[in-house]
């Protein structure tokens, strides 16, 4: 009797733990269906750990937006190829990006409307044991940067400008936070830096040979794909980012950018020393870029 009685406790026991397996599936199946419609219906924008996309970082993180009209999702990437193959996989709406990048995916036909310019610019910085102090002492030297990105077309620029005795080699270094490293461990010549890497290079004693300030371009932008222009619902997104990614650049204009450290700590993996002594930069409201600037990059397709 004491064996029949313990074999329909195990039965019971088996059946209940079947059940309740069967039924974690059940909802983990619904959870993740659930977890993926609202992913889809969200307005997913790719960012880098740089300055430029502090504005969408603040919209985000201070709460800014409506949320029954946007919900705003940033997919975080360090590699700006990896942001391009996220907008042309359709994984993302819109990404932080360049004129030059951009420029040439909708040669190759990925549609793309273009929702502002941004502030970004870039320093050419050279190792300080390297002892180069002007472009046309790179020759036989490597430079980081990244093909077919305003990288590429500023290192084009100032060697056109520069002539050196002899061949500069171009290194393709895509991860932001790697290309800088590869400066401070002495493992590169040169490199194309925006902000705070930039920041950090210099105040590590490395040196600015070029600035992209200086050619009068603004080639930093941020793009979504043009079908969500078309979009009802996106439409209203769209609408949402703008109004509250100005409020975010009054923010940034009136209080400065130390002022959002935490943001700078948390996304650009920049230290105190380098978030104090970042320049004063202006952060414009949303404005589609000029058409000189879209025709400056063309020219070098």
């Amino acid at each position: 009797m004491k064996k029949i009685l313990l074999y329909i406790l195990a039965l019971f026991f088996a059946i209940s733990c079947g059940n309740s397996y069967e039924e974690q599936k059940r909802l983990s199946r619904a959870e993740r269906a659930r977890l993926q419609r609202e992913d889809s219906l969200a307005l997913k924008i790719a960012v880098m750990p740089t300055l430029d996309c502090l504005p969408l970082y603040i919209v985000k993180e201070h709460a800014l937006n409506d949320t029954s009209k946007l919900d705003l999702r940033l997919k975080y990437f360090t590699a700006q190829m990896d942001c391009d193959t996220a907008l042309v996989g359709r994984s993302v709406e819109g990404a932080v990006s360049d004129l030059v990048r951009t420029e040439r995916m909708k040669r190759e036909g990925v549609k793309l409307d273009y929702i502002t310019s941004t502030n970004a610019y870039w320093q050419l910085i050279t190792n300080y044991k390297a002892r180069i102090k002007k472009v046309d002492q790179l020759g036989d030297k490597m430079v980081a940067m990244t093909r077919y990105s305003a990288t590429d077309f500023l290192t084009d620029y100032v060697l056109e400008n520069n002539k050196t005795q002899s061949e500069v080699f171009r290194i393709q270094v895509n991860d932001v936070n790697i290309r800088l490293s590869m400066l401070l461990n002495n493992e590169m010549d040169a490199m194309w830096l925006t902000e705070p890497q930039a920041t950090t290079a210099r105040i590590n004693g490395n040196v600015v040979i070029a600035d992209s300030k200086n050619l009068k371009l603004s080639l930093g932008v941020l793009a979504v794909r043009s079908e969500v222009m078309k979009d009802k619902r996106r439409k209203v997104q769209m609408a949402e980012l703008v109004k509250t990614y100005n409020q975010a650049c009054d923010s940034i204009n009136k209080n400065g950018v130390k002022h959002y450290a935490d943001i700078i700590k948390k996304y650009m993996k920049a230290n105190d020393k380098t978030i104090s002594q970042l320049l004063k930069l202006k952060f414009v409201h949303v404005a589609a870029p000029k058409q000189a600037d879209v025709d400056a990059v063309n020219r070098k397709k």
